[in-house]
C-alpha cells in the first residue's frame, strides 16, 4: 500500500482515531489474518460469533501493526474507529487507487474462466510493469479490496477478478476498484440458482462494461451471444476476441497435441503468428485470446505476445493441473471447482488426451444451480458418454443425476457408478487404475481434491505440466 499517516487513514475511511498519533505512517501491508502482520501494516479487526478480530488487536501492535481498523476501542491499542470494518476496507482500497494515477485497474468477469483468465492476463502484463492480481479466486467483497491495497506507487497494473452471486454485485466491485479496461468471458449457467436465468446472469456480468469511463476498453468475447451483446451497454471502445471470422483477436486453424494443448494462428489487426499453448484443455484458446486482447491494448508487440503466449502456465491450483505418475497414470487436477460449462471443457479434454487410452472420470456435485441442478448433472453425464469417456465414478447422492445422463445414452460403452464420498471413489481407483489410464478428478469444492491427493501420494508423483481452468 502507498504510505499514509493515520490521520489520512480515518479520512478515507469515514472514521475517527483513538489513542493514536494522527501523523503515525502506515508503510505496510494491510492484513485481516493477524499471523501475517509485519512492521508498518495496519491490521483490520473482524467482528465475529466465534472470532474476533479484536481479541488480537493488542498482539498485532506488540508485532507492528502501527494501528488497528476496528468497530470498538481496545485499551492501549491505537484504533482507527468505524462502524463497518469491511465497508471501511473497501473505502481504503478506493482512496489508494485514486492516488495512484499511473495505474492501469484490469477487470475480468465471467460464468467460467475468470481465475485462469486473471492469472494469464497477470502473467503478461507482467512483462510490461509490475503487476498485483489476487491469489486463487479471491474475488468477494474482501478479497477485491485486500488485492487493491497490495497496489503501492510502483504498480502499473492491477489485474483484478469480479465474482458475483446477484445483481449490483459486480456494479459494487466497481465503485471499489474501478476498471479501466474491462473483459468479460462469457455467461454460462454458473450460480444460476442464485440468478434465476442467464439473462439476470448477463446483466449482472455486463455491469462490467458499464462501469467502464468513456476512454476506457471493454474486450468481448465475440463467440458467446450474450456477451456479445454487452457492446451496447458501454460509451468505452469494444475490442472482439474469439474464433468468429469477425472478431479483432482471433484464432484460426485450432489444433491440440496429445496432451490436450492448443496450437492456433493469432491474427489481429496487426498480423498473423503462430502460438503453441503448455496449458492444457481446447477452452484455453479462448482463455489465451482474452488475454492477448488485453496484452495488445497494452501495447506488446504481435510477436513478443505469440511467444508469451506459448510460455504462459499454472498459477492457481487444482485448475487444469496435468500430471503423470511414474506407473504411467496420467491425472487431471480440475478439482478446484465445477459447474456445467467448466465440467465440459474438463470432460473435452479428458477425451483428447486419452485418445486411444482408457478414461476415467471422478466427478463430484456442481452446487448453486438451483432449479437447473437435475438436468445440469444429467447433462455432464450424457456428454461424458457421447465422449466415449470409459468409466464415470460419480461422488455423493446429490450428484447421481450425473449417472443417470451418462445411462441414458444408448450407444455408450462404458460403465458408471455412483458412490458415497471420496474415499469410496480412493478405493475404486486403487483396485482398477493401470498403466496408461487418464483420469479427470472434478467437482464442486467439496473436498474431491481428495481425490487427486491420494493419486498422488499413492505414486509418489509430483509436479504439474500444465495449467489452467474452465
Amino acid at each position: 500500500m502507498i504510505p499514509l499517516t493515520l490521520a489520512e487513514v480515518a479520512a478515507a475511511v469515514g472514521g475517527r482515531l483513538a489513542a493514536a498519533d494522527p501523523q503515525a505512517r502506515v508503510t505496510g501491508p494491510v492484513e485481516f489474518d493477524s499471523r501475517k502482520i509485519t512492521p508498518g501494516g495496519l491490521f483490520v479487526a473482524f467482528p465475529g460469533e466465534k472470532v474476533d478480530g479484536h481479541d488480537y488487536a493488542a498482539g498485532t501492535v506488540e508485532a507492528g501493526a502501527v494501528a488497528v481498523l476496528g468497530t470498538r476501542e481496545v485499551p492501549g491499542v491505537p484504533m482507527v474507529l468505524v462502524d463497518d470494518a469491511r465497508d471501511a476496507m473497501g473505502r481504503l482500497a478506493r482512496a489508494v487507487v485514486d492516488r495512484l494515477p499511473d495505474l492501469t485497474v484490469i477487470g475480468l468477469t465471467g460464468s467460467s474462466g475468470k481465475t485462469t483468465t486473471k492469472d494469464l492476463v497477470a502473467q503478461l502484463t507482467a512483462r510490461l510493469g509490475a503487476t498485483v492480481a489476487p491469489p486463487g479466486s479471491f474475488n468477494n467483497e474482501l478479497g477485491h479490496p485486500y488485492t487493491a491495497l497490495k497496489a503501492g506507487p510502483d504498480t502499473r497494473y492491477l489485474v483484478m477478478e469480479k465474482g458475483a452471486r446477484g445483481i449490483g454485485h459486480v456494479r459494487y466491485l466497481c465503485e471499489l476498484v474501478p476498471p479501466r479496461i474491462s473483459v468479460v468471458l462469457n455467461v454460462g449457467t454458473s450460480h444460476i440458482g442464485e440468478f434465476g436465468s442467464r439473462e439476470n446472469i448477463a446483466l449482472a456480468k455486463g455491469e462490467l462494461v458499464e462501469a467502464l469511463p468513456a476512454d476506457g476498453l471493454a474486450v468481448l468475447n465475440a463467440d458467446d451471444p450474450l456477451v456479445d451483446a454487452m457492446a451496447s451497454r458501454t460509451n468505452a471502445r469494444v475490442v472482439r476476441y474469439g474464433e468468429a471470422p469477425d472478431a479483432d483477436v482471433r484464432a484460426e486453424d485450432v489444433v491440440l497435441d496429445d496432451r490436450g494443448r492448443a496450437s492456433y494462428t493469432l491474427v489481429t489487426p496487426e498480423g498473423r503468428a503462430p502460438v503453441r499453448l503448455g496449458v492444457t484443455g481446447r477452452h484455453q484458446v479462448s482463455n489465451t485470446l482474452a488475454a492477448a486482447a488485453v496484452a495488445r491494448e497494452l501495447g506488446m508487440p504481435l510477436a513478443e505476445l505469440a511467444q508469451a503466449l506459448g510460455e504462459l502456465g499454472l498459477v492457481s491450483t487444482r485448475r487444469m493441473d496435468v500430471f503423470d505418475r511414474p506407473d504411467g497414470v496420467t491425472v487431471i487436477d480440475d478439482s478446484y471447482n465445477a459447474n456445467p460449462a467448466s465440467m465440459s471443457a474438463a470432460l473435452r479434454a479428458l477425451a483428447s488426451i486419452g485418445r486411444g487410452r482408457r478414461t476415467v472420470a471422478v466427478l463430484g456435485y456442481m452446487a448453486e444451480l438451483g432449479p437447473y441442478e437435475r438436468d445440469g448433472h444429467a447433462e455432464v453425464g450424457r456428454l461424458a458418454a457421447e465422449l466415449g469417456i470409459d468409466r464415470l465414478l460419480v461422488v455423493g447422492e446429490p450428484a447421481a443425476p450425473i449417472h443417470e445422463g451418462a445411462t441414458a445414452v444408448g450407444n455408450w460403452g462404458g460403465e458408471s457408478v455412483v458412490l458415497t464420498d471420496q474415499a469410496a471413489a480412493v478405493e475404486v481407483l486403487r483396485g482398477e487404475l493401470r498403466p496408461g489410464d487418464v483420469v479427470l478428478v472434478k467437482g464442486s469444492r467439496y473436498r474431491t481434491w481428495d481425490v487427486v491427493d491420494a493419486l498422488r501420494e499413492d505414486a509418489g508423483s509430483v509436479g504439474p505440466t500444465g495449467g489452467g481452468a474452465a
